[in-house]
Formats: structure tokens, C-alpha cells, sequence
């Protein structure tokens, strides 16, 4: 019969076995030892201890002595005639127990409150660990009842936290949106570039292909150029310096400029322009009017009318850019500067838009510690107004 394993003499089974509490035993009293080592870190002192056990004894003693004062004071007004019985000195026993837990319930009313901070501020420290991993999903509970003073701590944490996940949803948006628009033109490209490979293309047609990807390779270029520069101008490393200089004269400027635009679609410009001087930055100021006029245009109808005007309003310089096209939609008015915003996508892509133009705007003009916004004119139209603080 053939054995199924090694074969062991009898004397290594007996010493194996005869290792094995040994083995056990110094497995264990290690355990225990580490285990104590660790513990020591939350171990109290033994004065604490004692100073517990003090404490502890010391109110039984008030709360027993207390007892007995009151049950002096009953027995010598209505039971004089009784001694000290058994009955009295169980009646002393519940009287001590009755104060102390009354004691006892009134410190845990007072305790409560501590415990419950030091609980938040673990609370807290465990959120703020959570934060250093990217989650921002954190949200302490404040009930003024036990916050004591880290009520506005808590306040400003939670405050924080909801901020910090409100720039993670953009930056996420951000990075979705930069993906989708920048996908668009190569997918573009891309496929018009296959298509011009085919040798039965018409001379036409094949124009017609390359005029394509010209237009969406400066769009694309125009998109990663908008891009480093809003990414420029919110790291606050853009150069930025103020002079004073005649606003009017740089509007007149541009406007000449953007002539070839706006004669194209034969426009008609309404100028207002009386003599003005401001405090700003040139260069960045004409990208906000270059901007806004390009987009005037964008929108505006064949034939159509634009209208730029500066106005004097207190301690302000007022510039007001209208156009007589489709307008806004209602909706679409609080978000027509964010980052991507295009109300109509088709319209907005065939006219070479970004979504970036109006977002490079408001930047800009918060840096002056300026205003800007949006509104519909009667009967049909958009105006988008400039505050500056005036010279």
C-alpha cells in the first residue's frame, strides 16, 4: 500500500508537537506586548485615574451627606418619634442615589455640548483629510445648539467645501467642454483631409474641401489662443498696466478697423462718441471691444444697424454696444458669460464662435473693477453695457 505523504518519524512528530504551546504561547505574549505598546498612546495618566476615583467618591460622599441632612429634616418635623431604623437608613440609600443621578444628569447637560464639539472636531479633521484626497462632497452638521464657538468654524468649513466642489463641477465642465469644441473642428479636418485623397474629386469640390479645413484650422487656433489667454488672465500672471488714455479715440480705432466685417454684410454704424479719457489697461481693453464688436456683427442682419456710445453716468463712463438681431433668449441671459456658452450651438459654429469672446469680457472688465452685462431691446436686438469706474 503505497502512503498518500511523507513519512515522519515518531520522534519528529513529538518534538513538533511538543513546540507547538510554546510557539502559541510566545505568538500571544507578543500580541499582547505590541498591543500595549500602542495603547499607551490613549492610556490616561495615572493621575486622572485617581483624580476620577476622587471625584467619583467625593460626590457619592456629598450626595449620601446631603440625604441624610434631608432625612434629619423629615424625621424631626413629622417623625420625631422614630429612630434610626432600617427603613430610615434605606430611605437614606435612595435619597443618595436620587441626587446623584440628578447630579450626575445635570453634568452630562453641561458635558453634553463639550462632547459634542470635540466630536465635530473630529469630525472636521476627517472632512479636511477627505479634502486633501480631491473629495469634495463634505458637509459638517451645525446645530447652533452645540456649536458653541466653533459655530463660525464650522460655518466657514462647510462654506468652503461647498465652493471647492462648486470650482471642481466647473473645472470638470471645463475640461468636458474644451474636449467637445476642440473635437469638432479635428473631426472636421480630419475628414475633409480623407476626402481629398480620392482622385475623382472635381477641381471645385476640391477647393471647396481645402476652404474647409483652412476655416476650422483658424478657428481651432483662434479657440487655443482664447484659451491661454482666459487661462492667462484668471492666473493673474497677464501683464497688467494701467494708464490713462482717450477712450473714445480707441473705440474710433477699432471701428475702422472692423470695417471689412461690417462692410460686408453692409451694416450701418450709429457712433456717439464724445471725448472721454479713463484709467485701464489699452491692450486688454481692446480685446473687450474688439470682442463685443465681432460679436455685434456675428449677429447683426444684412442691412442692419450697430450703435456704439459712451455716456457719462456720476463717477462711471458708461459703453453701450447694440445690435438689431435675434437678441437673447430670456434663459440664456445669466449665462451668456460663462466659459462655452453658445445659445444657439449650429448658429455659433458656422459663424467661427468659441464661446470664449463674452467669457474674456468679463474677466477683463472685473479686473478694472468694472460691469458688464447684457440685456433685449425693443422690438428685436441685444446691447451689452460696459461700466468702468471714469477717469
Amino acid at each position: 500500500m503505497t502512503p498518500r505523504g511523507p513519512s515522519r518519524s515518531f520522534s519528529e512528530h513529538k518534538e513538533r508537537r511538543r513546540g507547538r504551546p510554546f510557539n502559541v504561547f510566545r505568538d500571544n505574549l507578543e500580541h499582547r506586548q505590541r498591543m500595549r505598546e500602542l495603547g499607551k498612546d490613549f492610556r490616561p495618566s495615572r493621575k486622572w485615574v485617581f483624580l476620577f476615583f476622587a471625584l467619583m467618591h467625593l460626590g457619592l460622599a456629598a450626595c449620601w451627606l446631603l440625604a441624610h441632612l434631608v432625612l434629619d429634616a423629615v424625621y424631626a418635623k413629622w417623625f420625631s418619634q422614630y429612630e434610626d431604623t432600617l427603613l430610615r437608613q434605606y430611605f437614606t440609600f435612595l435619597l443618595t442615589m436620587t441626587f446623584l443621578f440628578l447630579g450626575m444628569s445635570i453634568l452630562r447637560i453641561f458635558v453634553a455640548p463639550m462632547r459634542r464639539q470635540m466630536e465635530w472636531f473630529m469630525q472636521m479633521l476627517s472632512a479636511m483629510k477627505q479634502l486633501s484626497k480631491g473629495n469634495f462632497n463634505v458637509n459638517l452638521d451645525a446645530n447652533p445648539r452645540f456649536m458653541g464657538q466653533f459655530g463660525p468654524l464650522i460655518q466657514g468649513f462647510n462654506e468652503m467645501a461647498t465652493q471647492l466642489n462648486h470650482m471642481e463641477q466647473l473645472r470638470q465642465e471645463f475640461i468636458s467642454n474644451v474636449s467637445h469644441e476642440m473635437q469638432s473642428p479635428l473631426t472636421s479636418i480630419a475628414g475633409f483631409a480623407r476626402a481629398l485623397q480620392r482622385d475623382d474629386l472635381a477641381p471645385e469640390t476640391r477647393k471647396h474641401y481645402q476652404n474647409i479645413i483652412e476655416i476650422e484650422s483658424k478657428r481651432l487656433s483662434r479657440m487655443s489662443d482664447n484659451l491661454l489667454k482666459l487661462t492667462s488672465l484668471e492666473s493673474r500672471q497677464h501683464p497688467f498696466e494701467k494708464k490713462s488714455y482717450r477712450l473714445d479715440r480707441q473705440l474710433r480705432h477699432l471701428i475702422l478697423s472692423c470695417e471689412p466685417q461690417w462692410q460686408q454684410k453692409n451694416v450701418e454704424m450709429d457712433v456717439d462718441l464724445p471725448e472721454c479719457t479713463i484709467t485701464a489697461d489699452e491692450d486688454l481693453m481692446s480685446q473687450v471691444w474688439v470682442n463685443l464688436l465681432h460679436n455685434g456683427i456675428k449677429f447683426a442682419p444684412e442691412n442692419g444697424t450697430i450703435g456704439v456710445s459712451i455716456t457719462k453716468i456720476n463717477d462711471r463712463v458708461r459703453v453701450l454696444i447694440t445690435d438689431d438681431g435675434p437678441g437673447v433668449s430670456e434663459e440664456a441671459l445669466p449665462y451668456i458669460f460663462e466659459r462655452f456658452y453658445k445659445e444657439d450651438k449650429a448658429r455659433s459654429r458656422s459663424g467661427g464662435g468659441s464661446g470664449l469672446g463674452l467669457s474674456i469680457v468679463k474677466k477683463i472688465i472685473d479686473m478694472h473693477e468694472g460691469e458688464t452685462f447684457a440685456y433685449n431691446r425693443s422690438p428685436t436686438g441685444a446691447a451689452f453695457i460696459v461700466d468702468l469706474p471714469a477717469s
